[in-house]
């Protein structure tokens, strides 16, 4: 989308050019200003108002479409920056077609992925909406030409969304790509007590840290969040308790890799988890997001005590990637798969039930045959019941991209034989008839249920009851698929209220503290309905405050606010 300046500006402080008169120059011109007055249109519109210039542009009254795609961490800042627009006065919309701008909130793992981010970019032009990109991509290459001359968050930079989107809104190229730092040290990211739209009111998805230690050949990832950067323990303790105070039931910890949280800082995940599970209310659960081999195995007798609290799901995801030691040498993992079935084995030994989930890449660089058999060896042991198969993509700057790459048709094949020794076993059959106790947030797909979780973190299907959506209750299993069970509600079974409020509303914006709400009801952050000139530009929304301000009100805009004063003075 083109930019409405020449050049490219690389954040909202370069609007003024070098090339641009100095205010001394200005100041010392004005005899040559000659006022103008804007001529009135006297035809009026039928509903009595003034017709609006076309060049009238009032930032805050726009709609705005948000589409994220990718991982948790990803949605997370997707719902982040819709919350804060949200408070400003923009509306968020649904419909992509009725927004005025569209919010694009990339994925770097997979080509596809990518090419759906590009995909939209396009079509957006095509609809000439304005544009502003996010997330992975635009992070991890900015000089990409698809990009070229559109507004850039980064992903460390979500808490100035409004400032980005309303110089974007007024024509300007904005692109903010720097860290959080804190006396020269990177943090985790922007504010956790942001305001925030989640996209199920009852799930808060919590960014635990950003990055890892690991350089995996074949990740993109890396470049765009970095190494590690950590959440301190009481920052991610508040925002657990504000969420439940929301009335959110059931937290998701998640970043990059989960074993390696509080290394930079002097801490570790246990830790961290043993003061989450003391504000957890009775009935509501947290889960636990992915965490690589070699950080795991050095808290495993700790881990095991955790997924064994009766408010933590027994459930871990511990990506393998392959079964072959030599291509885990090629991919750089820094384990071995001895050190995998350490993990898988003591953890089934020690937590009779666990889920333990895992990843597979079929056909990486330079994989053979053998290689690929050993990996089928693998799943055939262990049966995982939640695998995810990825066929491999060679993403730009990457080693792995460099690397010889195994035939597409290969990759495709294997691809297949895996899905095809998954689909062969069915894990839950044996569970019919059971008890279980669970936890329902959200409806199905189809729409037929509302999908609930037990311990195991396994899905439970039952039937749509609303008076039941967010509480915890006792089933009887009494069906079971490739990817889920069904259960009806226990006669007599216990009901757990975990909320100890009223959940929100979908689309109602969480993180509304008293100053907000104050400043909301004052009028200097309207609601969404509203369409009156803001009195305070973005920079001073309270988020930004404390941190770096980008100044909105520019240099040049000083300077023509001095001239106008002195003009002023002169004619009256």
């Amino acid at each position: 989308m083109p930019a409405a300046c020449d050049s490219l500006v690389e954040d909202i402080e370069d609007i003024v050019s070098a090339e641009d008169p100095t205010p001394h120059d200005q100041l010392f011109a004005k005899r040559s200003i000659v006022p103008h007055v804007r001529k009135r249109n006297k035809h009026k519109q039928d509903d009595g108002t003034e017709d609006l210039h076309a060049d009238s542009v009032i930032p805050g009254t726009q709609k705005i479409w948000v589409k994220t795609w990718g991982c948790s961490h990803n949605n997370s800042d997707g719902e982040y920056m819709a919350g804060q627009l949200a408070v400003y006065g923009y509306k968020i919309t649904d419909n992509s077609l009725d927004a005025d701008l569209w919010l694009l909130n990339s994925c770097t793992v997979k080509n596809p992925a990518e090419d759906h981010f590009r995909n939209s970019i396009k079509k957006a032009q095509e609809q000439n909406k304005k544009v502003v990109v996010a997330g992975c991509v635009p992070q991890a290459q900015p000089r990409m030409d698809y990009i070229k001359g559109l507004s850039i968050i980064g992903v460390q930079q979500i808490d100035r969304v409004v400032e980005v989107v309303e110089e974007t809104i007024k024509g300007h190229s904005v692109r903010l790509l720097g860290q959080k730092k804190d006396k020269g040290k990177r943090l985790g990211g922007a504010r956790l007590d942001l305001p925030k739209i989640r996209k199920n009111p009852l799930i808060e998805i919590i960014s635990i840290n950003t990055g890892c230690l690991n350089a995996c050949t074949y990740c993109k990832t890396k470049h765009a969040r970095g190494d590690l950067a950590s959440y301190s323990v009481a920052e991610l303790v508040d925002r657990a308790i504000q969420s439940f105070q929301e009335g959110v039931c059931e937290i998701w910890l998640t970043s990059e890799d989960t074993g390696a949280y509080g290394r930079d800082i002097g801490t570790d995940l246990p830790t961290l988890l043993w003061k989450l599970v003391e504000v957890i209310p009775e009935g509501a659960m947290l889960r636990l997001g992915m965490t690589n081999p070699p950080y795991i195995l050095e808290h495993l007798e700790e881990m095991a005590k955790i997924l064994l609290h009766p408010r933590v799901y027994s459930f871990l995801h511990v990506p393998v990637q392959t079964g072959s030691d030599s291509v885990l040498m090629d991919m750089k993992r820094e384990y071995c798969i001895a050190d995998f079935k350490r993990v898988a084995d003591f953890l089934k030994e020690q937590v009779p039930g666990i889920t333990v989930a895992t990843d597979i890449i079929c056909g990486f660089p330079g994989e053979t045959e053998v290689d690929f058999q050993e990996t089928l060896k693998l799943i055939q042991e262990y049966k995982f019941p939640s695998l995810f198969i990825n066929q491999f993509y060679p993403r730009p700057g990457t080693p792995a991209a460099k690397m010889e790459q195994v035939p597409a048709q290969v990759k495709k094949q294997r691809t297949r034989v895996l899905s095809q020794l998954f689909q062969s076993y069915t894990p839950y059959d044996y569970k019919i008839g059971e008890k279980q106790q669970v936890l329902i947030t959200e409806e199905s797909f189809d729409g037929q249920y509302y999908v609930a979780h037990n311990k195991f973190y396994e899905q439970v299907l039952v039937p749509k009851q609303p008076e039941l959506l967010g509480k915890m209750i006792e089933v009887d299993i009494y069906e079971a698929g490739k990817h889920f069970m069904k259960g009806k509600p226990a006669q007599n079974g216990k009901i757990h209220t975990p909320s100890i409020v009223k959940p929100l509303l979908k689309g109602e914006v969480s993180g509304m503290t008293e100053e907000i709400k104050t400043l909301s009801k004052n009028g200097t952050a309207l609601p969404a309905h509203c369409t009156g000139e803001r009195s305070f530009s973005a920079s001073l929304l309270p988020w930004n405050v404390k941190g770096p301000r980008v100044k909105i009100v520019s240099v040049s805009l000083a300077v023509l606010a001095v001239i106008t004063a002195v003009t002023m003075a002169i004619f009256r």
